[in-house]
């Protein structure tokens, strides 16, 4: 009788087969499909601050969080898409002689940029939306909060915090790719997501959204004022923190290198020493 799921040993070899069409994917493709991983990460990003924004119990409001956002990575998965914290696993690939250092490189700027792009867009769009009024402009002074306390990282804390994040996730799309049913799909990526949304580990994907968004609620002095009643903070406090350079240097900075670290070193490159590629009956 035959398995519905991959051993881990088969997890590891189709991992490296997919890192090579990845490599060789066309230019015009590995930009579109960049572009609908960013979106689809946002979108699970606003859902679940849009559900936890009026909830005052942090282990509840992280909790609810942690059961929202992997809807981005569902639809990922089951769609098709290309994202970065996940591509850092090709660097196996690079490692194992079937993909060159180059491919791997030229993917990672491509889908890095195209995720950024796809979730500014969104950013966006739900700025646009009027979403941010919802509770008397409550939901946007929540996004500020969100991106005040992600540029307010010390470099350390949110390189470690990186690293644990995609250790996650990169163990998510495994587990993800090792169902051959849709369901088998959804439960297996659902519950390492949760925990590291329940856990706030830091994503570099992710905070392409938190982290815009919040810049794009800062310009309305409605959200401001809310945020500064709410949270306690000043508009100068927003002012200063909340800025294009803090996003990339206090946050974007660590924690994409500690992204690529969780999930490229230790996932990547762990599981593949561990399940040395072998041929393998499918």
């Amino acid at each position: 009788m035959e398995n519905n799921y991959y051993v881990p040993a088969q997890i590891i070899e189709n991992n490296l087969k997919g890192a090579v069409g990845k490599a060789n994917l066309k230019l015009y493709k590995m930009i579109m499909m960049g572009f609908f991983a960013g979106m689809f990460i946002a979108i699970g990003a606003e859902g679940s601050n849009l559900a936890v924004h009026t909830v005052d119990n942090f282990g509840l409001a992280k909790t609810l969080a942690g059961c929202i956002f992997p809807v981005g990575l569902m639809m990922l998965s089951i769609i098709g898409a290309e994202l970065f914290t996940g591509n850092c696993m090709m660097i196996t690939a690079v490692i194992d002689g079937r993909i060159k250092l180059v491919q791997m490189l030229k993917n990672w700027v491509v889908v890095y940029l195209s995720n950024m792009l796809g979730s500014v867009v969104t950013a966006a769009l739900i700025y646009g939306s009027g979403q941010f009024d919802n509770s008397a402009g409550g939901l946007g002074a929540y996004t500020i909060k969100v991106a005040m306390g992600k540029t307010g990282l010390d470099f350390c804390n949110a390189f470690m915090s990186g690293i644990m994040c995609n250790v996650l996730v990169c163990i998510a799309v495994l587990m993800s790719s090792s169902a051959k049913d849709i369901i088998g799909k959804l439960f297996a990526c659902f519950f390492p997501i949760m925990v590291f949304v329940v856990s706030g580990f830091e994503h570099c994907v992710a905070n392409m959204y938190y982290i815009p968004a919040g810049l794009m609620a800062a310009s309305n002095s409605k959200y401001v004022d809310k945020a500064c009643e709410l949270y306690g903070y000043t508009a100068q406090q927003i002012s200063d923190q909340l800025t294009v350079g803090h996003f990339f240097s206090k946050n974007l900075l660590p924690v994409t290198l500690g992204n690529i670290i969780g999930g490229g070193l230790i996932v990547g490159i762990g599981l593949y020493i561990i399940n040395k590629p072998k041929k393998v009956e499918e």
